[in-house]
């Protein structure tokens, strides 16, 4: 688990078939095989390290559904350690598992992103998204588009200050949202909210 909080920038040193190699610091402080990490908030496996590296074995699946697929040599990236059971949880819950890559509408300050439309359910105003790893307050929600609030300090030590209209970000909706949908539809709740009343035997 994951709080959205990015510690690091890391940057893409290689990319050799399904390996992905990042060249890191604070994220090694204390890492070792089999340890996850955050890259721009999609949980890979550290499979190797070395003075200043790290590597990940990443699959055809995951090169599809995230935006990893297009990351070239030189790339920043944006890197979380999972939290630990004594750290403070400074964003919201966050797992790690790539909902979706949305695309950038227009860029910081008011970063505008567009979602696939089966996402648009669970994003509303003051409610928390993940983007590109970074724990964010959407606002301004309407069909397939929201926006979130990038501070300069957010700007500075995440790859979303770097992100121009038309590039690709991660995106993972807040989970509990999904969790609270699943429990309305099998308690005989409508996609409205309405409680659908069985008929009288």
């Amino acid at each position: 688990m994951f709080t959205g909080i990015v510690e690091e920038l890391g940057t893409v040193q290689d990319r050799d078939g399904s390996v992905l190699r990042i060249a890191a610091r604070s994220v090694l402080d204390g890492a070792k095989t089999g340890d996850s990490t955050a890259v721009n908030g999609c949980c890979l496996t550290v499979v190797g390290l070395g003075d200043g590296w790290w590597e990940a074995d990443v699959s055809e699946e995951t090169y599809r559904r995230t935006n990893l697929g297009l990351l070239e040599v030189g790339d920043a990236v944006n890197l979380e350690r999972p939290v630990r059971p004594q750290d403070r949880l400074g964003g919201h819950i966050v797992q790690g598992h790539v909902d979706a890559v949305g695309e950038i509408v227009e860029p910081q300050p008011g970063l505008r992103v567009r979602m696939p439309s089966e996402l648009t359910r669970y994003v509303v105003d003051k409610g928390s998204i993940t983007v590109d790893g970074v724990s964010l307050t959407a606002f301004d929600v309407q069909d397939e588009v929201f926006t979130v609030a990038i501070i300069p300090h957010t700007a500075e030590v995440t790859t979303l200050g770097r992100k121009r209209a038309g590039d690709s970000v991660n995106l993972e909706v807040d989970v509990i949202a999904k969790y609270v949908e699943r429990l309305m539809s099998r308690n005989g709740w409508g996609s409205y909210g309405h409680h659908e009343e069985s008929e009288a035997p």
